[in-house]
């Protein structure tokens, strides 16, 4: 059964930095990609950065392009987001999910099968 359980999310202040972590188990990192989402109070949720399991490349939603990266420690089961330059509209849910499958990766959610309970992130000003 593959669990995928984040941490990290806090409250800080415009300007500052957190780092999530997404700790992955019952994956064989075969194919696909793993993804963050993120999803604000009256908002639908949106894809923030993935990167694919098979030779890293990564992508990055316009919005966080510069500031947030994604990267992978399989040996230890992890994937984190580290975000920097943190504004009030980056506040939200941030998710961590999982899509098995092969092929192009975007953030169309219906391809990740995988989600956790998401760490909430608060940017006040």
């Amino acid at each position: 059964q593959v669990l995928l359980v984040e941490s990290g999310g806090e409250s800080v202040q415009t300007g500052g930095s957190l780092k999530l972590s997404c700790r992955i188990s019952g994956f064989t990192y075969s194919s696909g990609c793993l993804a963050w989402f993120r999803q604000a109070p009256g908002k639908e949720r949106e894809g923030v950065a993935r990167i694919n399991i098979r030779g890293g490349s990564t992508l990055y939603a316009d919005s966080v392009k510069g500031r947030f990266t994604i990267s992978r420690d399989f040996a230890q089961n992890l994937v984190y987001l580290e975000m920097s330059g943190l504004k009030p509209e980056d506040t939200a849910r941030y998710y961590c999910a999982l899509r098995e499958t092969g092929g192009y990766c975007s953030f169309e959610m219906r391809h990740f099968a995988y989600w956790g309970q998401g760490t909430q992130v608060t940017v006040s000003s």
